[in-house]
């Protein structure tokens, strides 16, 4: 068994809420300071700048490897972290996810840049949908959209009162074929076991959530896998 350190929830400059200095080089380069393991970038609704992010970590990265994923925001406002084993299968998603935002376009003065990047971090496009809206895809739907595409699905930040599954419904479905949900950096696992009863049938993890380089987590949150490739974590996770 290898002791991994993760760090599966960062917002790179794609999403408008993030600091346009999360740049492909950026996070990987800090993801080697900090000397983490496995990492994921997971922007609000799209996958656009994981091909960058996954080219600098196979060139630079030395041994990092990176989870692909995304962070939806279902129809209920509750956002859900989904993981592919392959770029083609968060690619995907990225495209019905964008079919599924509302015709609201980014202001980008007031909400942020949307920049897409490539592995010199050089700008080469922006989305035009403002990327923080809410889907119109319902969580269930998800769950099979994700389950189909070979992903799986892990709630964000459970502990949180806003944009959480907890805050939007109060629960998770139970029909929902989930075995890990994650926990934000401020609440230790054992507080949420103790409000929650019905979280005992979970695993659970920690994300940064970062949306500038100093928030990306350090070497403190870590998974026993049977080795570093990303199959075993998503079965793990999943």
């Amino acid at each position: 068994m290898e002791r991994v350190a993760i760090d599966l929830h960062i917002h790179s400059a794609l999403s408008p809420c993030a600091e346009d200095e999360m740049t492909p080089n950026n996070i990987v380069g800090m993801a080697l300071i900090k000397e983490l393991d496995f990492i994921s970038v997971t922007d609000h609704n799209s996958s656009k700048n994981l091909p960058a992010v996954m080219k600098v970590a196979r060139e630079i990265g030395e041994g990092i490897c990176v989870l692909p994923g995304i962070e939806v925001t279902t129809k209920e406002e509750a956002h859900v972290l989904a993981y592919f084993p392959t770029l083609e299968g968060a690619m995907e998603l990225d495209e019905i996810l964008y079919a599924h935002l509302p015709e609201i376009m980014n202001r980008k003065d007031h909400f942020g840049n949307q920049y897409i990047m490539d592995e010199n971090d050089a700008i080469i496009g922006e989305v035009d949908k403002l990327l923080i809206s809410a889907t119109d895809i319902g969580i269930d739907t998800l769950w099979e959209t994700v389950t189909a595409i070979g992903g799986i699905i892990v709630p964000a930040h459970i502990d949180r009162k806003s944009y959480s599954i907890i805050a939007s419904l109060g629960f998770i479905p139970p029909d929902l074929r989930i075995k890990t949900c994650e926990v934000s950096k401020v609440e230790p696992i054992e507080g949420i076991t103790r409000k929650f009863m019905f979280f005992k049938d979970y695993q659970f993890i920690h994300g940064s959530d970062a949306h500038q380089l100093e928030d990306i987590a350090e070497r403190e949150y870590f998974l026993e896998l049977e080795d570093m490739r990303r199959a075993t974590l998503l079965k793990y996770l999943g």
